[in-house]
């Protein structure tokens, strides 16, 4: 296959892939990949096979296809190619929660500073990387990535970007708890959606809302958080975007669970649950164990709610999710207050502190723990931040 079948064919496949007829398109994409001896088709084709897999959640394969797409572009000999092939291997990595290894993909990337093409990648290699410290809990480089990330977005007029960095912004404040913060991010987001996004692909719609939803139900509002979920629910469905579905099932439940109607979130954990280990979401899977304990403990059934700590526990040190171990302690501490149990009790209490201080929650101005409860912050241009009050 020459250089004009292959581009052609790639594009019967793209044509294909928008117009939701994802095994076709794979099926041309992996006979081009077979059959062309054009070695900058065959790295455009990888690219193609890269992203359908990242969306359908098939993270392992994403992975595969980037690792044969790195050897494509050193055998071109182009920085560019090679950049790209990195940030591809990054995102593989991030979805995959390795997050160490993307962090030092995304380096790599950046440090290879090939042409012009290289450096509009950078906005995304930054927003990468600050969704590996995020994973990691490092949350002062986390937001240095995701502001990095935002200039990139402005300075390229990259209103995409734009809105995928507003979407980790909206993750990163949800986490640390300034949830008013938390909803203006996904909100802008969803904004930009409405102003450019008429040809972009509907998962910018459905990402925006899923992050709006969990922003108005960490503010109570869970008629507007279950709307939204909705929203981007349906599109997932349409799309065959098995990690957002993923996502969803654990917002619903997380809703109901808010209505303390423990009995119809356990089935939406447990759907949620299946899918994250099916694409291998490990981060994901500590919040659906976390949201499954708090059932437990609102059913007083103590010892079921130890049996889901332990398991996310496992989990939560195998990422190196620091913030997720903090609030797992948190909840060991209350279960052990309640069973009277005082060693165990002192035994978390301590750990809590050390997570604390490891991931240094505490404002520079009041010397209070962040993350505690909602509270607006404030970021300096440094990105520490701190209580706005």
């Amino acid at each position: 296959m020459g250089q004009d079948q292959t581009k052609q064919q790639i594009e019967k496949g793209l044509h294909l892939y928008q117009s939701n007829q994802t095994e076709k398109a794979l099926r041309v994409w992996m006979r081009v990949l077979e059959k062309s001896a054009d070695p900058a088709g065959r790295f455009r084709v990888l690219g193609c096979l890269i992203t359908a897999h990242a969306e359908m959640g098939r993270y392992k394969d994403m992975l595969k296809f980037a690792v044969v797409q790195t050897d494509t572009a050193r055998e071109l000999e182009d920085p560019d190619f090679l950049t790209e092939s990195y940030l591809n291997l990054a995102r593989s990595n991030e979805k995959l929660c390795e997050f160490q290894k993307t962090i030092s993909y995304c380096k790599t990337c950046l440090n290879m500073q090939g042409t012009t093409v290289s450096v509009q990648l950078n906005g995304q290699v930054s927003l990468s990387m600050g969704n590996a410290f995020l994973g990691l809990s490092i949350f002062q480089k986390a937001l240095e990535c995701f502001e990095k990330a935002l200039r990139y977005a402005h300075n390229n007029d990259d209103k995409m970007l734009e809105c995928r960095v507003c979407c980790s912004l909206g993750n990163f404040y949800t986490q640390i708890k300034d949830y008013e913060k938390a909803l203006f991010f996904p909100c802008k987001a969803a904004e930009l959606v409405n102003d450019y996004g008429k040809g972009w692909s509907l998962k910018y719609r459905a990402m925006s809302q899923y992050h709006m939803a969990v922003a108005y139900r960490k503010l109570g509002r869970l008629a507007d958080a279950m709307d939204c979920c909705e929203e981007s629910m349906k599109i997932a469905l349409q799309h065959g975007d098995r990690p957002l579905q993923a996502l969803c099932l654990l917002c619903f439940a997380d809703i109901h669970r808010s209505r303390r109607d423990v009995q119809t979130a356990f089935p939406r954990y447990d759907s949620s649950m299946s899918i994250m280990t099916e694409i291998g979401n490990r981060l994901g899977l500590i919040q659906v164990l976390l949201g499954v304990t708090k059932c437990w403990m609102i059913q007083k059934e103590l010892d079921k709610a130890l049996e889901s700590i332990e398991k996310a526990q496992e989990l939560a040190e195998g990422l190196g999710n620091k913030l997720g171990l903090l609030k797992l302690h948190c909840l060991c501490e209350r279960i052990y207050r309640t069973k009277e149990q005082h060693r165990e009790l002192r035994d978390h209490v301590v750990k809590f502190h050390e997570c604390v201080e490891e991931m240094e929650l505490y404002c520079g101005m009041c010397g209070e723990s962040i993350g505690e409860k909602n509270n607006q912050l404030q970021a300096l241009p440094c990105s520490h931040f701190f209580h706005l009050k």
